[in-house]
């Protein structure tokens, strides 16, 4: 019998903490699916949620990132139309001007109240969560 299992992955929120209003770093990715999305990768083997973090902020947008916390899992298999995933999602901190690196084919700081509409895989319901717990404290429910 073979097994499947999802693929983990990680994605950051990173808060540009040198500029107001603590903006947030978004990628337009450079493969399918296209659009924007939150900056992030599957997790190699051998290595850690939290490493993988780190590895792809610096690949995707030039930035070693400070990890704050753990903010949610998201792993419906409906999440990612290439294949089953599941993501570790982590609120970061970083300094600095992001740069397009590695999938990006570009990158964006922008405000909270001006996230584009066309965001991949369900990166917008993950900001959406995000929002109420940055704004009201609200964690996403189980």
């Amino acid at each position: 019998m073979t097994y499947r299992n999802p693929s983990p992955a990680v994605d950051m929120i990173i808060e540009i903490v040198d500029r107001p209003h603590r903006p947030i770093v978004l990628i337009e990715r450079l493969n399918i699916p296209y659009g924007w999305s939150l900056p992030g990768g599957f997790i190699d083997y051998g290595e850690s949620a939290e490493s993988a973090a780190c590895r792809e902020a610096l690949e995707e947008v030039g930035l070693n990132i400070t990890l704050v916390e753990q903010f949610h899992v998201y792993s419906d298999p409906s999440r990612d139309a290439r294949q089953h995933t599941l993501s570790v999602v982590y609120i970061a901190t970083a300094k600095g001007a992001p740069h397009a690196g590695d999938d990006a084919k570009n990158v964006k700081v922008t405000e909270i109240w001006d996230i584009p509409a066309n965001l991949c895989f369900d990166h917008d319901r993950i900001l959406h969560e995000y929002l109420q717990y940055r704004h009201y404290g609200i964690r996403p429910r189980l």
